[in-house]
Formats: structure tokens, sequence, C-alpha cells
């Protein structure tokens, strides 16, 4: 590894909001990689540091993402139910 190669970013704080707010299993998922980021770096793996950084933002997002696609969903669901429920006289 060269001296000059910055250590890459570990997404941990993306990670412990994915996990907190959104999809739980991806979370941790984000969260496993993200703490291998400084032990590869560490110890001399860049380019696992580099591989184990993409995969925690990765991962990340995909949580954020199935989150975010679960409350569209929810919400259409119910915004529905609520509409047609509303609009038959049930309110």
């Amino acid at each position: 590894m060269e001296a000059n190669q910055p250590r890459p970013n570990n997404h941990l704080a993306l990670a412990i909001i994915s996990t907190i707010l959104c999809c739980l299993i991806t979370g941790i998922v984000s969260i496993i990689y993200s703490t291998q980021v400084n032990t590869k770096y560490d110890a001399g793996d860049y380019e696992g540091a580099v591989k184990a950084s993409k995969n925690a933002k990765l991962w990340a997002l995909i949580g954020i993402g199935a989150g975010v696609i679960f409350l569209v969903i929810y919400f259409a669901i119910f915004g529905i139910a609520i509409f047609t429920g509303a609009s038959q006289g049930a309110f």
C-alpha cells in the first residue's frame, strides 16, 4: 500500500441510519462491511478496504431504497382503503 492513498469512507453513519430507520437485514450487512474498511486499510489491503467501502454504501442504499418502497406501498394501500371507505360513506 502506498502512503498517499487516503482511507476510504466506511459509511458507518449511513449504515446505522439504514439499520434503524429502514431495513434491519440490509443495514446489518452494511454495518459489517463498514467495520471491515478500517481493519483492511490498517492491514495494508487498500483494494479490500475500497471494496468493503463500496459494499457498505451499496447495502445501506439498498436498505434505504427498500424502506422507501415499503412506505410508498404502505401509504398507497391505506390511502386507497381510506379513500374508497370515505367514498362509500363508511366515515
